[in-house]
Order: C-alpha cells, then sequence, then structure tokens
C-alpha cells in the first residue's frame, strides 16, 4: 500500500546548474555498481520512480509523457515493422509501447547496466508490463555502442534510443559516430527516434545532437513536449529518416490501433508538437 504524505518526510532531489528538481518521498532501495547508482523510489505524487546517478529517469505516473513521445512517431511511420532496436530502455516503458504494434516480429533491447532491468521489474513492474514476458523481446545486455558497430546492414526498421543523459555509460550514445552506424544498420525505409534532451537545461547538447543527426540523415526533425520531473520541465526527441520525411505522416491503421490507448501522443498532438520548434532554436538549427 502507498504511504501517506506525511510518512513520506524526504526530499529526493536532482540538482542541475543551480537548480533542483525533486520530489517529495523515500529511497526503496539504491545499487550501486561499475556503471553508474541505481536507485527506486516511492514518491506521493507519482509513484515509483527510478533515478540513475541522483538524475530523475522515470516514474509511474508521468513515464507515457516520455515514451509515449519517442516510440509512436517512429512506431507508427516506418514502412516495416519486422526488426526493432531499442539501445537504453531498461525500465521497459519503450518496450512495452513498441510491442503494442502486432506487426512487430523481433524487440531488440540492448541495455549497458542489467540492474536497471532487473529493479525495474522488480519494483515497478507497471513500466514494462506484458513486455517482460513477450516472445518477440529479445534483451542483451551488453554495450549498445558495440551492438550497433557489429550489426548488419540495412537490417532494422525502427531504431530507438532512449538514453539517459550523456555521461557515463551513455556519453557515447550522442556521438557522430554513433549515427553513423544507426543510419548504417537502419532500412531505407525505416525510422530513428532518439531522445535529445531538454533545450532549455541542456541546449548546447541538444543543438549539437540535433545537427549530428541532421548532417547524418537526410530528413530529421526534434519534436518538443513536457516532462515536468525533468529539469526544466521542457524535453525533446528527434526523429529521422533517409528516403521522406515519414515521421510526420502517422500510417492511419496503425494510429488506430494505439492511439485511444495513449495518454499524450495522437496524431494531433504529434503535428503540433513538431510545429512547436521554438524561434530561436530554429534559427539556431539553420545556421
Amino acid at each position: 500500500m502507498r504511504k501517506q504524505e506525511s510518512e513520506l518526510s524526504s526530499w529526493i532531489d536532482e540538482y542541475h546548474n543551480g537548480q533542483r528538481y525533486g520530489l517529495q518521498g523515500e529511497v526503496i532501495v539504491k545499487k550501486k555498481n561499475k556503471y553508474q547508482e541505481v536507485m527506486i523510489v516511492e514518491t506521493e505524487k507519482y509513484g515509483r520512480g527510478l533515478l540513475l546517478d541522483n538524475c530523475w529517469m522515470t516514474t509511474e505516473g508521468q513515464e507515457k509523457q516520455y515514451h509515449e513521445c519517442l516510440v509512436h512517431p517512429a512506431m507508427c511511420s516506418a514502412e516495416q515493422l519486422d526488426n526493432i532496436l531499442i539501445i537504453g530502455g531498461g525500465d521497459g516503458g519503450s518496450a512495452r509501447e513498441c510491442l503494442r504494434y502486432k506487426e512487430v516480429k523481433q524487440l531488440d533491447l540492448i541495455e549497458i547496466d542489467i540492474d536497471v532491468i532487473q529493479l525495474s521489474q522488480k519494483y515497478i513492474p507497471s513500466l514494462g508490463n506484458h513486455a517482460w514476458k513477450d516472445p518477440r523481446l529479445t534483451i542483451k545486455i551488453q554495450n549498445g555502442l558495440e551492438w550497433v558497430a557489429n550489426t548488419k546492414n540495412n537490417y532494422y526498421d525502427v531504431i530507438i534510443i532512449d538514453s539517459s543523459d550523456p555521461k557515463g555509460p551513455a556519453e557515447g550514445l550522442f556521438n557522430r559516430s554513433f549515427f553513423q552506424h544507426c543510419k548504417r544498420i537502419l532500412k531505407q525505409q525505416g525510422v530513428l527516434a532518439a531522445q535529445t534532451e531538454s533545450p532549455e537545461a541542456f541546449l548546447e547538447c541538444h543543438i549539437n545532437t540535433v545537427r549530428i543527426i541532421r548532417d547524418i540523415f537526410r530528413y530529421a526533425d526534434p519534436l518538443y513536449g513536457s516532462m515536468p520531473i525533468y529539469p526544466s520541465g521542457w524535453w525533446s526527441w528527434t526523429f529521422a529518416a533517409e528516403d521522406t520525411p515519414r515521421y510526420h505522416h502517422p500510417i492511419k491503421s496503425r494510429a488506430c490501433e494505439i492511439t485511444n490507448a495513449c495518454e499524450i501522443w495522437s496524431p494531433r498532438w504529434q503535428k503540433g508538437s513538431f510545429e512547436a520548434i521554438p524561434a530561436f532554436i530554429e534559427r539556431e538549427l539553420n545556421k
């Protein structure tokens, strides 16, 4: 049973550039490994949550604001959904959203830190939900950089980069070489999706990452939405394709299959969120 707010007397904060972003709650479990510190917490406002190195990753009450926005613009627009790749995503939320599509035949989830998967499965099972037992899911505890470097050309229909911030084990998931390999292993009619940080709290990283993706792919555009537990509460996801900007055009039959169960994503929401690029960012990206 969830504890009452009066019982959750501690504050769990993420500190960033003279600011802090926190929730009242308590730590359930904390585990330090060679990659990072993994922490599961209980909060009154958003239920259970996951932090990596004291940075908020997800909570039960807000995870759909992140996972739906990252997954569905890509999954609804790729020509086929035979083979899907998720780099990161050890909490299971992105896998759950991908596996809602009946067309998916194989989903490879590449997570470097097994503790993220095991602790999420044990303490926040609602995130992965049915995905953990879906026979289409294959989990590999491996470095995502190595996985994409060793995958054959034109293999995946959708690649989803569900990474943490660009430090520690996720640092290499924001560089040019990584995205070049992603393009190489993505089918011509496929779509790449990547979380690309806050355009306010991580402006330089956001601009640089979008520029790299645009340099590599013929078409690439950022989409913006809200994530109240993340620094600034404002987040971005960037989508890329080589043949056409197909991520702007959800396939109607797929959208109908999943929209009614979504809390945030819909074709209408997606269209507005792609158009919501702030003027100063558009000017910077067009330099």
